[in-house]
């Protein structure tokens, strides 16, 4: 819990920010610097944002407190329209391909000449020679390793952790600007699959494969079922692990052993969601109970 001093800082206020960027890295940013007091503006093609067609609730919740224009990128009178308010702008977020950014003469050498002060934090695919690539969250998660059969990821990681990092660049722009009185803007790039592979490191490093601590090994780290629905326990410290040992009747405190497990997830069929939940709060132990 943060303390009430913590709370109502906003780290960006005073800050203008103006997202091009659709779908759901951009908007999910835009609103994690409204969230921390920034200004936000969002100009979307006539066609609109996809994400307002094909989910409407997760579009209004994404555009919570943001000011939404429309204005057609490709005439004279929408350029206009924007770079009236890049005059005003600290930070420009975009999701285009490079190519079509400067289409749009909106590449950063075109953007720093007509407007010095302002950054740029640029979303995209991949970096370098990849960045002209097609590609979605799917094929950026399943590059860095997270999809290991043929079911969907249950969410999307590459988009919410770009978003993530989308939201930090903001803030890395701001430092720079409030470092200097005139400093001009900078130019930032956040990688959708930098952020899949970000998010993948623990499996990269061995911890959630099915041989790792948190990948299923450690019979104080699984999703369990119980006599009415499923449990997940985070026993994983010893002191957890072994409260849980006690509760279950388990002799054996090797937690990666095949007996240790079929021990507790023996024992576990047998209780109800209730039972472990008030085993959980006697022992203190770390666990979650799920229906089916």
């Amino acid at each position: 819990m943060q303390s009430p001093a913590a709370s109502s800082f906003q780290s960006l206020a005073g800050v203008r920010v103006l997202s091009l960027a659709l779908n759901l890295p951009g908007p999910a940013a835009l609103l994690r610097c409204r969230g921390m007091g920034a200004t936000c503006l969002k100009f979307e093609p006539p066609a609109r944002d996809p994400m307002a067609l094909y989910n409407k609730a997760a579009y209004a919740a994404l555009h919570e407190g943001i000011e939404v224009r429309t204005a057609d990128l490709k005439t004279e009178a929408g350029q206009q329209q924007l770079h009236a308010e890049l005059a005003r702008t600290d930070v420009l977020l975009t999701s285009f391909r490079p190519s079509a950014l400067v289409k749009l003469k909106l590449d950063w050498a075109s953007l720093q000449a007509r407007h010095p002060s302002l950054s740029q934090v640029a979303i995209i695919g991949a970096p370098g020679e990849r960045a002209e690539e097609p590609g979605h969250d799917l094929t950026y998660v399943a590059e860095s390793g997270l999809v290991t059969g043929t079911e969907l990821p249950p969410t999307l990681y590459a988009d919410m952790g770009g978003a993530l990092l989308a939201s930090e660049a903001v803030l890395q722009a701001t430092l720079h600007a409030r470092s200097a009185a005139k400093a001009n803007g900078v130019y930032l790039e956040v990688a959708l699959n930098a952020s899949a592979d970000w998010l993948a490191l623990p499996r990269t490093w061995g911890l959630t494969r099915p041989e790792g601590a948190v990948g299923g090994a450690h019979a104080g780290y699984r999703v369990y079922s119980c006599a009415d629905g499923r449990v997940a326990v985070a026993a994983l410290e010893p002191h957890f692990a072994e409260r849980l040992c006690e509760a279950a009747g388990v002799a054996s405190r090797d937690m990666f052993a095949s007996a240790t497990r079929e021990g507790i997830a023996a024992w576990i069929r047998t209780r109800t969601r209730a039972q472990l939940e008030a085993m959980a709060r006697e022992r203190d132990v770390p666990l979650l109970t799920l229906a089916d």
